[in-house]
């Protein structure tokens, strides 16, 4: 079962992923960035947590349904009403798996769980059981196991193993380890749990202190053949462990793993973009594999070195991630088919004709305003669209705004708020801040604004800009995005768009709540 020659990439960016404050995607969405994981050949892709909600749980059955080639998992705490829903959403599934996990260290035993050892080991024997009922691909994880007793951890795996987990999950929750130790907690476990041969040892790092990496290789190093991880290093807090760098670096150092992925690396630079568009958040520039300055380079020496020799100063060629690849630059001559086409072949199709052909008239207003249109464009427009198709209480009918030297600026601004248009102006100190003025004077939503990021999608003075907006209200944080080649207008339709998010009831569950 435990192949020592393979790599297994689990991607929970749908799952864990999506637990970053305000990075809450759409049923669409989730099937976009699925199907853009399934076009990189990862093997394992979590679509999510379906007792969470009712739209955690139609989002996982419709990855379920949409992808082939990738086994579509499902989180389960150790609880009937989990398993068994997470088995309800998973029945589409060409391949599917459940994960299902309960809490091992003492301080979540005896805080959050309430529960004495035997209990838990307990529970998990009968969850993992019971998620046997609906396939034979289980997967069990000992929540905050980086702080949990070696001993217990190696009873209840045992345990597990007997029961029909055929993946031991090994999280640092919390990101409390150092490299050397989790990597020597993994090679213990191997060494000293009777049966281990019989299942596959994975582990999920975070990134609290900024080892997520670094802890998911030295586990690898030590016989792991699973890393779960997620694209662009997204999740809650700090974040998880990088797919990217994972990857690579398991790749360009195949002389210190004994190991490989079945990863196609052309496709993770187009797949970092997708999912920092969706959630609206932005990559750094100096972040590795797929930040834009990870093959740049300035110093004149490195330039130097660079065109004699790339080799010089670099480990890893940028086309081997997907930065240079020929993509076909639609146009505002470009035909329905042309663009039809491009969108299929970035994964992305519609449901109705009409659908097509309004994001096609978005399409020619963009053309209309800049020469060439790229992929980055129209992941964009995909984006913009159906955000507001799902949800769109609050609609920009107009937008005009007035900055002038020495003069305080000022917006007017017409809004449609559940079918009835509304109008007011206010000043501020620039256009946008008038223009957020003006909105919140109509729709009294409360919020306390946390983050106004903007970021050009292509290059180019007449680039898209797109713009994030995080609003908060009493503890619950939504991004918004907007996209337009004006910027005031873009920076408008994002704060509109969070607005509508904040609108909707929040009913969603949190997997590590301690509900047993």
């Amino acid at each position: 079962m435990n192949n020592p020659d393979r790599l297994i990439v689990f991607d929970t960016t749908l799952r864990d992923g999506e637990q970053s404050p305000g990075a809450s995607m759409t049923k669409d969405e989730k099937v976009r960035i699925a199907k853009a994981l399934e076009k990189m050949r990862v093997d394992v892709i979590e679509a999510g947590f379906p007792i969470a909600s009712a739209g955690d749980f139609d989002a996982v059955k419709a990855v379920a349904e949409m992808v082939q080639d990738s086994t579509i998992c499902g989180l389960a705490r150790a609880l009937d009403k989990d398993i068994d829903r997470a088995g309800e959403a998973l029945k589409p599934a060409n391949s599917a798996r459940i994960h299902t996990f309960i809490a091992t260290s003492p301080i979540h035993m005896e805080q959050k769980l309430r529960m004495q050892p035997d209990q838990v080991v307990e529970q998990a024997i009968r969850a993992v059981k019971r998620a046997r009922q609906y396939t034979d691909n289980v997967e069990f994880s000992a929540e905050d196991a980086g702080r949990s007793e070696i001993d217990f951890l190696c009873r209840i795996f045992e345990a597990v193993i007997d029961a029909g987990a055929t993946t031991l999950n090994v999280p640092d929750t919390v990101g409390y380890a150092m490299p050397h130790q989790f990597g020597a907690m993994i090679r213990t476990l191997r060494e000293r749990i009777p049966n281990s041969d019989k299942a596959i040892f994975s582990v999920h790092c975070h990134n609290d202190l900024g080892l997520a990496v670094a802890n998911s290789l030295a586990a690898v190093d030590n016989g792991a053949r699973q890393v779960e991880c997620t694209i662009n290093g997204l999740g809650e807090r700090a974040g998880n462990a990088s797919l990217e760098e994972i990857v690579m670096a398991v790749r360009t150092r195949a002389d210190v793993f004994p190991c490989s992925t079945n990863i196609d690396t052309t496709q993770i630079v187009s797949s970092s973009k997708l999912v920092s568009n969706i959630t609206g958040f932005p990559v750094q520039p100096n972040k590795a594999i797929v930040g834009a300055n990870a093959f740049a380079h300035e110093a004149g020496i490195h330039q130097d070195g660079v065109l004699k020799s790339r080799e010089t100063y670099e480990i890893m060629r940028a086309e081997d991630v997907g930065w240079s690849h020929n993509r076909m630059v639609l146009g505002k001559h470009s035909g329905r088919n042309a663009f039809r086409a491009r969108l299929e072949e970035l994964g992305i199709s519609f449901e109705t004709e009409e659908d097509l052909n309004s994001a096609f008239t978005r399409f020619k207003d963009i053309a209309d305003k800049k020469h060439e249109i790229f992929d980055e464009d129209l992941q964009a427009l995909v984006t913009d669209a159906r955000s507001k198709a799902e949800n769109e209480r609050v609609k920009l009918v107009s937008l005009k705004v007035c900055s002038e030297t020495g003069e305080t600026p000022h917006a007017n601004i017409v809004i449609c708020v559940d079918g009835e248009e509304l109008a007011d102006s206010a000043a501020g100190g620039g256009p946008v801040d008038a223009a957020f003025k003006a909105i919140e004077a109509l729709v009294e939503s409360g919020t306390e604004l946390q983050l106004y990021s903007v970021n050009n999608i292509t290059s180019g003075t007449d680039a898209q800009g797109e713009v994030t907006v995080r609003l908060e209200r009493d503890g619950h944080i939504v991004n918004g995005q907007g996209a337009d080649t004006d910027i005031v207008i873009a920076s408008a339709k994002a704060y509109i768009n969070a607005v509508n998010k904040i609108l909707e009831p929040m009913e969603k569950a949190h997997p590590q709540s301690g509900d047993v």
